[in-house]
Order: C-alpha cells, then structure tokens, then sequence
C-alpha cells in the first residue's frame, strides 16, 4: 500500500510505526456553526481510509477531536446573545446528526478541547522550561525562530512567511511570527486557571496535546486534515510537539483538497453556503458519497446540483444491480431449496472465487495507490455492467457470491449503503414477477427469464 505524504511530497510505502498497528488523527470541527459539505467530504473521506486500512488487516486507532472553545465559538454565542455553552452543545448535537444523515461512523475516540486543559498547560509550560516558549502579560507565545525546522511541511522559509504576517501595533509577541498557545481570557469569556493568569488555550496546541494523549504515542502514524491547515495550524502542530518531544510528531501527512461550489470559494457572504443537512434534502448520502469519490481525496472538487444530478443516475445502476440479485438469491432460497443445496453451495464457491480474482482484487489494488477511489468506482462500475448483462444466467448461488463480492466493494470499503433499497423487495408483484422468472428458467427459457 502506498499513500502520498505530504512532508516528504513523495508517495511512500505504509509501513507502521509498530507492527500493523496505526495510529491516526484528524482535525475535527469547530462547532460554532453546522457542518459545510467541506466538512462532509473530510468526515467522509478519511472514514474510506479507515475503512480501507481495516480491511487490510491493519490495527487502526482513529482521533477526531471536536474544538469546543475557539474564538469563532466566543464570537457566534456574542452575535446571538447567548452562552458560550449552549452554542457549544446545540452544535455538537447538529454534528452528531450529521454524521448519522452521512451514515458515517465516529472515530473511536472524539476528545473535546475543554476536557483536556490540564495537559495543555503541562505541555506549554514544558515549553516554556526548554525555551520554546515564553509568558506576556498573561498570553504565552511559541518561539518560531527557535524551532529550526519551521516551514518543513508547507515548504515555506521563515523570510517568505515573514513577508505575509500583518504586525500588530499593540502585540505582545517577541516576534511577529510567533503563535499563540494561550490566551488570556478577556471578561465574560470561558476561561481556565493556568500559571499565567486566567485564560484558555490557543487553537494550535489542542490538537498536539489530544492526538498523542489518545493515541499514547509521541510519534503518530498518520496526521490528516484539509489542505487549509497546513499552513499554519499543521505547520505549528509539529513545532509544538517536536520542540516538546524531540521526536517526529506524525510519520505521514494526508491532506485533503478543498471544495468549491460552482467554481466559487463557498462564503455565506456569496449566498453559496451549503450545510449537509441541505444537501440530503434533496438527495441521499449514498449519492452525496460518490460525489466525493469521484475524485481523487487530494484533488479540488467543485460541487454543482447539476452534478449531483448526474451522479444520482449512476447511483442508481449500482441500486439495480443489488436489487436484481438480492431478489434472485431470496427467491432462490425458497425454490426447490432441498435439492440444489449440494449444486448452489458449489456454484456460490466457483463464482466468489471467480469474481475476488476478475474484480475485486483489481479494486483493491486502486485504493492501495494512495486510496484512488475514482479508479476503484471504475472497476465498481465494471462489475455493476456485468452484473446487469448476464444475471440472467445467474444460478442462485452465483447470485449470492455476487452479492457479497458487490457488497464488499460499495458497502464494506465505500461506506454506501442499500438499505433505503431493501424494502422495495418484498412486494406482491415483484414476487409474482420473480415467481414466473424463476419457472422460465427452468424451462430454459432464458429469453423470457
């Protein structure tokens, strides 16, 4: 398996810090305000990886933190005159919904900033006793120019980065390139009791200190977020951590590329906002999912309805598929059940084998190139094809191993789900239809079948 790291801007072969076991963070969200579809694709796209992983025998460990106090939050509950509380857990609520409308799993652990204050001044002051770091007038600021290998993940020199810092007349920093890693909270603002004051922690330092407290490792396996982050907020996680631990703070980097809507930058101010809760109005997550797919996760992706109205089309080829040959394996098993056992389990075993070796195997093998799901949809897409020109010829057991092997592609690895599907099966007419297709067959008499 080969994934592309962006520290090294190299593809590499995975290979895990300690045996198959990976460690792996994302950055989370910042719950001030529901999830964008830019949320959406992140959410989504490193569960395809963690489901990917998985099904390749790696031991995976996933950390999606939740940034639970931030000044954007400070900012919304202000502008609606209400606690910073309860804009906290309103949203965090509208998050879990989400992630449920996406039929999308949480990672195994979701820490939330505030719940992990005390590490995070243990960390800064650590920081500060090696010199990293120092106290004014109550904020505490990294020292950039100390850290030598600043800029190593962006590729930025510290005099190219200079050139693009506004200085403040009235900053308390040492130096203009120096960030936050605590600050002091101003009146009416949540706040927490640290050696320099009242304050709270910078947005930075949250996630440095909650992926290597969960993940029980200094040096984590996979570090993985938008390409927004990079710069600064991955830029200055490694800072942060390094400085701290003289270690590598994550073996590799996976970025994601940004989403834009009908070529646009999305902005509430350009009236393009689009949360997820919109967007499954009008269509499934299954369909919202190959969206996503059909481009590379590293890739800019421009969202339009027009799209989606495409893409909903060919959502629907797979649904036929799986409908046709779930129907075919629940009639089989009620037509002449006691003699075709021996024959069925046979055909199911010659087919399964077949289809792993002719389709699933080559599936797998694009995923494995840096989780290339447009060129893994290709050969999904292949097999649906051949699912629909030949399942006329489909013996029971056939229809079985081909279900499964399609399920293990669009279920187990992409996450896309059949179930709004399922109930379509049962119904009187499609039973009788099915009844006189399974007595055309055996007669031989495919063409009616």
């Amino acid at each position: 398996m080969k994934i592309y790291n962006s520290l090294t801007k190299e593809k590499e072969e995975l290979k895990p810090i300690v045996g198959n076991k990976i460690n792996m963070y994302s950055c989370g969200v910042t719950v001030y305000d529901k999830c964008h579809i830019g949320h959406a694709r992140s959410l989504y796209i490193f569960d395809v990886i963690r489901r990917h992983l998985k099904n390749s025998g790696f031991d995976v460990t996933f950390v999606r933190n939740i940034t639970d106090v931030d000044d954007k939050i400070i900012n919304k509950a202000n502008q609606l005159g209400r606690e910073f509380e309860d804009v906290v857990e309103e949203n965090i609520a509208f998050y879990e919904n989400d992630l449920e409308l996406l039929k999308v799993d949480k990672a195994d652990i979701e820490p939330r900033a505030t719940q992990n204050i005390e590490g995070m001044i243990e960390h800064i002051q650590s920081l500060i006793d090696k010199g990293f770091a120092y106290e004014s007038d109550g904020d505490v600021y990294f020292k950039v120019r100390e850290f030598k290998d600043y800029g190593k993940l962006s590729g930025q020199s510290i005099d190219k980065m200079l050139e693009g810092v506004r200085i403040e007349a009235d900053s308390k920093k040492k130096d203009p390139l120096d960030f936050v890693l605590w600050k002091r909270s101003k009146e009416g603002e949540p706040s927490w009791s640290s050696p320099w004051g009242e304050g709270r922690p910078g947005w930075h330092i949250e996630c440095s200190v909650m992926s290597m407290k969960e993940l029980g490792c200094e040096t984590l396996d996979i570090h993985a977020g938008g390409r927004d982050l990079v710069f600064p907020h991955h830029e200055n996680e490694i800072a942060q951590s390094e400085a701290l631990t003289g270690k590598p703070f994550a073996k590799y980097w996976i970025h994601h590329g940004l989403l834009k809507i009908d070529g646009q930058k999305m902005a509430k101010s350009l009236g393009n906002f689009l949360t997820v809760d919109q967007i499954l109005e009008k269509f499934s997550s299954n369909v919202l999912k190959l969206f996503f797919l059909q481009s590379h996760y590293s890739s800019e992706i421009n969202f339009s309805w027009e799209k989606m109205e495409e893409i909903e089309r060919s959502f629907d080829r797979i649904v036929n598929s799986y409908v046709l040959l779930e129907t075919i394996r629940e009639l089989g098993h009620k037509f002449s059940k006691e003699k075709k056992n021996e024959l069925e389990e046979k055909s199911y075993d010659e087919k399964k084998s077949e289809l792993l070796d002719k389709y699933y195997k080559f599936f797998v093998d694009r995923l494995d190139d840096d989780f290339n799901t447009p060129r893994a949809l290709s050969v999904l897409f292949d097999f649906v094809k051949m699912i629909n020109a030949s399942s006329d010829g489909f013996a029971y057991g056939e229809a079985s191993a081909t279900l499964e092997v399609l399920k293990m592609m669009a279920e187990d690895s992409l996450g896309l789900s059949f179930e709004e599907k399922s109930e379509e099966i049962s119904s009187e007419k499609e039973e009788e239809l099915l009844q006189a297709r399974i007595e055309a067959r055996a007669n031989k008499d495919y063409q009616r079948s």
